[in-house]
């Protein structure tokens, strides 16, 4: 039986692909292992960012030096966008994009040592339907989306997955149904831009997500990364009807000032990006809102910058991830003058995450004393529904509910004791 060892790098779509791709390979009687030694390497790539590229050369290169009679074949964003400088990669034998993914295991039952190239345009691509139960053994990820056509000007994504499509209501139904059966009460519904869920079919997000509260043995439905210009006041009003829906939201700023946002072509105000927070406060009180926040996007002044952190003041995440802007070539971005230096960044960086630490702790420590409903994934340890990671001393069965008291926090944790009457 051969051997594949699979590399996820990047996004949450990433990592549901892979594990539908690591099925197929097991239902077409291969063996996936954590060996670094394998007869095929997968290796599902980013391009987000150049170390994203960086890394992923060097996953391929690290492949075929721990078996250079090893199959290597590398998919995904960077091999859609760089295609070229893959191709000319000696290391690799099997190359595909973002399209077809799941058509892989085929390309690695047909080598005979002749390079594979099966990359394909994206301009009329369709959904590509794959299932997939994730890694943990209490959640899974559903995909509902692929592509994205926003073209933010920092952003290659747009041509590395190519035009909006989604899934069909239906499938997505029996896919929350499969693995309802599997055991599974935890949903997560990802894409590549969720929000646009159904553009191209008079389809809306919410639609989907009430069809899928529908589905017996399904507990509670999460939402993926959503942006600000969906939280409108008739959508938040007919989410909060839906009692599956957990009340932990991620909507991306990347920037608290107008002026950047303007050259980020992000297409909302600071204004209306705090009211949209408002809007869902407002509807969930208590709901937990993380972002992403980027700092040395070109031309960004230190009093832009500042504006940045007044907004995430007003704002009150309860956790952000910050990042340093990366250049991108061809995207409009990348030419554009007055480059941030790396020192800079850097400087931004430690401050904003300095931030974000002290907002996460103000926003744990606001559940002190209260009674949480926890997802148990291992004995001792679950998540909420506002996903605030809860450990206790005692022992609860993985899979199930229970009310917990939570008497301490420490660092992105809570810790606290089991209540004697059970939740479920």
């Amino acid at each position: 039986m051969k051997t594949v060892k699979f590399y996820t790098l990047g996004c949450k779509v990433n990592l549901y692909e892979t594990e539908a791709i690591k099925n197929l390979f097991k239902n077409e009687g291969f063996l996936p292992t954590d060996s670094e030694v394998a007869d095929i390497y997968v290796i599902n790539t980013c391009t987000v960012t150049a170390a994203g590229d960086k890394k992923s050369r060097q996953i391929i290169h690290r492949a075929k030096r721990n078996n250079p009679d090893g199959i290597v074949a590398v998919i995904g964003c960077y091999a859609q966008v760089s295609a070229d400088e893959i191709q000319k990669i000696s290391d690799v034998d099997i190359i595909v994009g973002t399209a077809e993914k799941s058509k892989v295991v085929d390309f690695v039952k047909q080598f005979c040592g002749e390079k594979i190239n099966a990359l394909h345009e994206l301009d009329d691509v369709r959904f590509e339907e794959m299932s997939s139960g994730m890694q943990q053994r209490t959640r899974a990820m559903l995909k509902i989306q692929d592509g994205c056509e926003n073209f933010c000007s920092y952003c290659i994504i747009p041509y590395a997955r190519g035009r909006l499509r989604s899934r069909s209501i239906k499938s997505s139904v029996l896919e929350a149904e499969s693995l309802a059966a599997k055991g599974f009460t935890e949903v997560v519904l990802v894409g590549i831009h969720l929000s646009s869920y159904g553009k191209r079919n008079n389809l809306s997000l919410i639609d989907v997500i009430k069809e899928i509260c529908n589905v017996e043995g399904i507990i509670r439905v999460r939402i993926g990364s959503l942006e600000p210009k969906i939280i409108t006041k008739s959508f938040v009003r007919e989410l909060s009807a839906l009692k599956k829906v957990c009340p932990s939201f991620h909507i991306s700023m990347q920037s608290g000032c107008d002026e950047t946002l303007k050259r980020m072509n992000r297409k909302y105000t600071v204004a209306e990006y705090l009211n949209a927070l408002a809007l869902l406060r407002e509807y969930f009180p208590n709901c937990a809102v993380s972002t992403d926040v980027m700092v040395g996007f070109p031309g960004e002044s230190d009093i832009e910058f500042e504006k940045t952190i007044e907004t995430i003041n007003k704002a009150q995440f309860s956790q952000m991830h910050v990042f340093a802007y990366s250049r991108r070539k061809g995207t409009p971005a990348d030419t554009m003058k007055n480059q941030i230096d790396d020192a800079t960044k850097a400087k931004r960086s430690k401050e904003l995450i300095a931030l974000g630490e002290s907002l996460r702790k103000n926003y744990l420590e606001k559940f002190i004393g209260k009674r949480l409903t926890v997802l148990f994934e291992t004995t001792t340890q679950g998540f909420t529904d506002n996903y605030i990671r809860v450990v206790t001393k005692e022992k609860a069965p993985i899979g199930s509910y229970q009310d917990v008291i939570i008497e301490t926090c420490n660092n992105n944790t809570c810790i606290g004791k089991i209540a004697e009457e059970k939740n479920r």
